[in-house]
């Protein structure tokens, strides 16, 4: 039977029980004791099997259950939400892998991934090099012709779920010299590699974070594989990277806000059960703050992701750029809004078991979840040559989005992942929308004097910012100066800030999310100097009584609000 998202999100949850339930064998004692031993999560993957988990990242039309990528981010949450190391180690590996196969393989490679998959066979992908970070344009691992075979030289130190996979998508260099055509994407059939003295397993890595996933290396020497086993074409390896990494890069960080959703919980459970005098320390105007501006940050990142995510159905050609400024900003506001909580939660902060253990391992997970296979900064890089088209071609004529971008209750078409591209072209559809219809926002906030002051904050930073790109100088070589990483910085909250105020508009005020209040705390939030001014006092008390409740009635403090 076909069940919908939201019978789909009710069973998982069900499936996945009381969290705080002692005798739950995927319950917080159970994975904590996991984590502390550094093993697989084996309870709650046999409840993920069971569920059919690896489903959602297979498309439709291949058997699966991917037909919006924000219903499946919000499936993967419900688990993340409870263990987020669960979710990115049970099958985070497979849907970063299958993405590539998605985008360019062949029909008959999809099929074969697909029932892999839908078979409960594990994929992994091995791209970066410790020697190389994320400049996978200089990975080493190299393929070479020799007849009908490719020889496969070098190592991968990396890989989350490389003892436990049956495949492996692996980057090599396959031509010299360095350039787009130079690397290539290949498919290596684990399961008949067995006994090949040519190729060996490295010994795992451990982390402070994460520390149910496995990860491992692999070290190829002179192993043999039929040159049929090139995913797409021969020397496409940095384009199709290119195209899917706009995929996972607005993917995993959407999933990763589970972990502030977690921590939020735990901080809202000691908050308002800690007696200080007679009350709780919740009554502490201070302590409001801190739980508010961590709800704040994490619908700042929902808003910001949910829109990247309906961007890939919608516009798939403009979205290498809301994908990198995702990749960056949305880890980095979840880390400062745990770590935010971290305070007030004094030294029950360093506990690692008992009812609020799961905090310190929310934090220790989000940190690696934030990195990935690419890091913040390095997606800022690929940010500043793309604003300098923007100069010259979508901010001097700006075109707004499809108001079907914000309208996050209505239908997508599918993913087309063949016209995703390596470029927006100068095109950019959501900073568009703020600078397109700026008259008509400040309009709809013109019965919210704050509002108003600061959208109109945010507009000026906009028309700052094009002036001083366009002042960049053009073609440059070598490292980016600091002040290049400034400017994306400002430009990725820039964008975050026009995805929340298109939540909002595209809300018609008929909920929450149609309230001044809300979106008046975001962008104050994304401000690059945030200080709290004087209406912060009253903005927390306006939003506290919707978090305190949605507390109390266990739902999500995310935008879709579902039962926790």
């Amino acid at each position: 039977m076909n069940r919908t998202e939201p019978e789909r999100l009710d069973a998982l949850r069900v499936a996945l029980g009381d969290p705080a339930e002692a005798d739950n064998p995927v319950g917080n004692a159970a994975a904590l004791a996991v984590d502390e031993r550094g093993e697989a999560f084996v309870a709650g993957e046999r409840l993920l099997d069971a569920f059919g988990f690896p489903a959602e990242f297979v498309p439709a039309h291949l058997g699966g259950r991917l037909t919006r990528l924000d219903h499946m981010i919000h499936i993967a949450r419900t688990v993340g939400r409870r263990d987020l190391a669960l979710a990115f180690g049970y099958s985070g590996s497979t849907f970063i892998a299958s993405t590539n196969v998605w985008t360019a393989g062949s029909p008959a490679q999809q099929r074969a991934v697909a029932d892999l998959v839908l078979g409960g066979g594990r994929v992994a992908a091995g791209y970066h090099e410790l020697a190389h970070g994320n400049d996978v344009a200089r990975a080493e691992l190299s393929a070479r012709r020799a007849g009908d075979t490719l020889v496969l030289d070098g190592r991968k130190e990396v890989i989350s779920n490389l003892a436990r996979a049956d495949l492996l998508v692996l980057y090599a260099r396959t031509g010299t010299p360095l350039g787009p055509r130079s690397h290539s994407l290949l498919l290596v059939d684990l399961t008949a590699a067995t006994g090949d003295t040519a190729l060996r397993l490295l010994p795992r890595f451990r982390s402070a974070g994460m520390r149910s996933v496995q990860l491992g290396g692999i070290e190829f020497d002179g192993y043999r594989l039929p040159a049929g086993h090139v995913l797409g074409r021969f020397g496409d390896g940095v384009l199709t990277a290119t195209r899917a990494f706009q995929v996972t890069r607005t993917a995993l960080p959407a999933i990763a806000c589970a972990g502030l959703d977690g921590a939020l919980r735990e901080a809202m459970s000691l908050a308002t059960s800690r007696h200080l005098g007679r009350g709780v320390i919740a009554d502490l105007p201070q302590v409001r703050r801190l739980l508010v501006d961590a709800f704040v940050d994490l619908l700042v990142c929902d808003a910001f992701t949910t829109v990247g995510a309906r961007a890939l159905h919608l516009l798939p050609q403009q979205t290498t750029i809301v994908s990198s400024a995702i990749k960056y900003l949305v880890p980095h506001l979840l880390l400062r809004a745990v770590r935010s909580l971290s305070t007030l939660l004094g030294s029950t902060f360093y506990v690692r078991n008992g009812r609020h253990g799961m905090f310190q391992k929310h934090l220790r997970d989000l940190a690696p979840a934030g990195f990935g296979h690419m890091a913040p900064k390095a997606s800022l890089a690929m940010l500043v040559p793309q604003m300098q088209q923007l100069v010259r071609r979508g901010w001097s004529t700006p075109e707004p989005a499809d108001p079907l971008l914000f309208r996050l209750s209505h239908d997508l078409p599918d993913l087309r992942y063949h016209q995703l591209a390596m470029s927006s072209n100068g095109r950019d559809a959501l900073g568009g929308t703020l600078l397109a219809e700026s008259d008509a926002i400040l309009a709809a906030a013109a019965g919210d004097a704050e509002l108003r002051r600061v959208i109109g904050a945010h507009l000026a930073d906009f028309a700052a910012l094009r002036r001083t790109v366009a002042d960049l100088p053009a073609g440059r070589n070598g490292p980016l100066p600091a002040s290049s990483y400034d400017l994306a910085d400002r430009y990725s909250r820039l964008l975050a800030a026009s995805a929340c105020i298109g939540v909002w508009r595209g809300s018609d005020g008929r909920s929450f999310l149609g309230s001044p209040q809300w979106l008046t705390a975001a962008l104050s939030r994304l401000t690059v100097q945030y200080r709290p001014g004087r209406d912060v006092d009253q903005r927390t008390a306006s939003l506290w009584p919707e978090l305190h409740s949605r507390h109390v009635a266990m739902r999500t403090f995310d935008l879709a609000e579902h039962a926790a």
